[in-house]
């Protein structure tokens, strides 16, 4: 059982409710992370707009899922592992490149930069070695692509953190640590 329980839409306020069937809608469901955010509209809100605004950037999708794969593992999140495996499958990566993601790499040079710095900043909470960012920038890394690294970082820890201190119930196709 959940430390806290995900908020039924039939026991929102209209508002939230109104988002929770907009994400059903969209999703075919709510995930029990989303509901648990919805415990706080403004949690909720920018949560999703967040989430919403990161697809718009330089990273791809499979990109932005191997930051989560790799985010999840460091920080053992279950609920997130579950799903962006799930997610990194719906983007296009196989098994091996789920698995490479998951502890902190990829196949693509690009790739593997972009998910070992992901790893990197969660590993070090953000102190980075001096001459980090002038060597990810010789490697090929633009301050917009470093920035946005962060960011999906930042995105991801909120929901595993939430996840671990919920204890979510996983509403995905369970995945072990």
């Amino acid at each position: 059982m959940a430390n806290i329980q995900p908020v039924k839409v039939n026991h929102a306020d209209a508002n939230t409710a109104a988002i929770l069937n907009a994400v059903k809608s969209k999703l075919g469901m709510v995930p029990n992370l989303i509901a648990t955010f919805a415990h706080s509209k403004p949690v909720l809100d920018s949560y999703l707009q967040f989430s919403e605004n990161l697809t718009y950037g330089l990273l791809t999708d499979k990109q932005r899922e191997m930051i989560a794969l790799a985010v999840a593992q460091v920080n053992l999140c279950r609920y997130c592992l579950s799903a962006h495996t799930m997610l990194a499958r719906v983007a296009g990566l196989n098994e091996t490149e789920i698995d490479r993601a998951r502890r902190g790499g990829a196949i693509e040079a690009i790739d593997e930069l972009i998910v070992a710095f992901a790893k990197k900043v969660v590993v070090s909470r953000g102190m980075l070695d001096p001459g980090t960012v002038e060597d990810l920038r010789a490697k090929g890394l633009t301050d917009a692509l470093i920035i946005e690294v962060i960011a999906n970082v930042i995105i991801n820890m909120m929901t595993n953190y939430t996840n671990n201190i919920a204890d979510t119930v996983v509403d995905f196709p369970l995945v072990n640590l």
